[in-house]
Parts: C-alpha cells; structure tokens; sequence
C-alpha cells in the first residue's frame, strides 16, 4: 500500500533543535571577543555590561516566546532554542552602551510582532532580530549609534565612529584592527577572525548554504568598486569588507532558513540583491552601514525569487 503525501518526501537527520545550537555554538566567539574587547576599551564594568546585554536579551526572547504560548494555549516551542538564536543576534547587534529596558523592548518585539504574530517559526516573513534591530534603530537612533560610553568619550576623547564611518568620511582607520577587532561598534560585529571561525564551522556541520554569503561579499565587492569612485583600491576593498556588520549578516543573518530562498538560482539572485543593496547604501546613504536593512528588503523579496526560479515539473509543458 502506498501512502501519497506532500513533500519533501526525504527528509534530512538534523532537527530543529540541533540546527539551532550549532547556529549557537558558532556566534560564541564573535560574543566572547565582544565581550573582552569592551573591557579592553571600556574597563573591566563594559565587559561585563556586554554579557549582561546578551542574557537579558536571550531571557527576554525565550520568555516572550513562553509567554505568548501560554497566552494563546500553543503548545510551547522554547526547547527547539528559536528564541535563543534571536535573542543572541539582536544582542550581538547591540552596542555595548545600549540601554537595558530598550533592550527588553526589542526582544520583545522581535518575538512577538516579527515572529509570532505572523504564525511562529518557518512563517515569519523577515528575520526576526533584524527586524527588532531595525526598529531599534528607527526609535533610538542616537542610543544605537553610541559605541562608546559617554563618560570615556569625555575623559579620553575617544569618538565613537566606527572604522566604517571613518572610511565614509574621508580617513583611513587601520586594516588589521578592523580585521582583528580591537575597535569600537556593535558587540559581535567587529571582529572578522572571530565571525569567520563561527562561519566556518556552520559550513562544516553544513548548517548554511555558502551560495548565499559567498555570492552577496562577492557582488557587494565588485558594486563597491564601481559605485566607489575609487576604482580598485585593495585596501580600501578589504576594509568595507571587514568593516560594519557585512560579515555577521552574510553568514548569520541572511542564511537565515526561513527568509531565504530554497532554489539553487533563487540563492544566487537573493545573494546579488543583498550586495546590490549593501552598496547602494553603503555609498549613497547618509549612514556609514546598511547590511541590516539590505537583508529585510531582500527578506520581502524572497517569495517572488521563489516564484521565478522554481523548478518545472518533469514532463510538463506550457499551453
């Protein structure tokens, strides 16, 4: 007897679950160099400070998740650890200056209106953490901009622009500190060794396609050369790429399983969409970054990539 069902029809060994904690495991040393960097800047209190952003974040997203669970009788989806892997994002997407209850407030944003309401995990039509980390930004620009304290800005003259928004305007912040990143910015986007050790073991535990990460660096490269004005300038390639959070974003956040296309051709397209973006904003925008808002576009764009890159069935024909 045969039972004919909906695909898929083969169905991979990783679960959910285990999927989430390598996801996890992977963003543990772009976290812990986040969290020794700010005290190598900051002092000792800014290290701290930084692991406090990073558990109120994951508490407040696994909490909201049980909390709306509970309130519209679902059955409880905490363990496959979903919230957790948000609520690491949203933090490492944070300065370490961020206020705690702004925190809070994207947390729960990001649960609740971007991944809940819109029917849980696997139906949210963008990346949970960007969108909360969008939103934060359009309420507190100021707040999401300090990268540096006040008190130490005022003591030491510190600045708080970032290398990338030292480039745009005009200087000429050093390669191998952006590469290593001993330098101010969100918790876990400053430092590219540590990000690409994350990426490197999601790609041998074959958690994310490389088609995607590797397609948008590529394609942003190549739109950074000819929108930059600078022509090939090396250097000055290799510090956009290693600056702002294009590496964090094309390897964490635009893998993202459930706001990015399936189809072989679809991962390409979707990839050259967000380098596309990635430069326009990069170049033309009144900000230094724009790796955030090029991936919840491209997140909205991703059912008509679909749409134009599924496979015909065998055998079938137009009419």
């Amino acid at each position: 007897m045969y039972y004919v069902s909906s695909s898929p029809h083969v169905k991979a060994k990783l679960t959910t679950n285990r999927i989430m904690i390598d996801v996890i495991i992977a963003m543990i040393p772009a976290a812990l160099f986040g969290i020794i960097n700010a005290g190598m800047l900051f002092g000792s209190f800014y290290s701290f400070r930084a692991f406090l952003l990073i558990m109120v974040c994951v508490g407040s997203c696994v909490l909201s998740e049980y909390v709306y669970n509970r309130i519209i009788k679902r059955q409880q989806t905490i363990d496959d650890f979903s919230a957790v892997v948000t609520g690491m994002i949203l933090a490492l997407n944070l300065p370490v200056t961020f206020p705690i209850w702004m925190t809070v407030i994207g947390s729960v944003f990001a649960i609740i209106v971007v991944k809940q309401l819109f029917g849980g995990l696997g139906q949210n039509f963008m990346n949970p953490a960007l969108g909360a980390r969008c939103f934060l930004v359009l309420s507190f620009a100021k707040q999401m901009t300090a990268f540096v304290p006040e008190k130490v800005a005022a003591v030491d003259g510190v600045s708080s622009a970032t290398p990338l928004t030292a480039l745009k305007n005009g200087a000429n912040p050093d390669l191998l500190t952006m590469f290593i990143g001993n330098h101010s910015g969100t918790i876990g986007e400053t430092s590219v060794i540590a990000l690409l050790i994350g990426a490197l073991y999601l790609s041998v535990r074959k958690i994310i396609d490389l088609r995607i990460p590797l397609t948008y660096i590529v394609s942003f490269a190549i739109l950074i050369v000819l929108f930059s004005g600078n022509g090939f300038d090396a250097e000055f390639l290799l510090k956009h790429l290693c600056g702002g959070g294009l590496i964090f974003g094309a390897f964490f956040m635009a893998t993202d399983y459930s706001t990015s296309p399936i189809t072989v051709s679809g991962k390409y397209i979707y990839g050259i969409c967000l380098g596309f973006l990635t430069a326009i904003f990069r170049t033309f925008g009144n900000t230094a970054e724009g790796v955030s808002f090029a991936i919840i576009f491209c997140n909205l764009l991703v059912p008509l990539i679909e749409n134009i890159t599924i496979p015909k069935a065998f055998g079938l024909e137009k009419e």
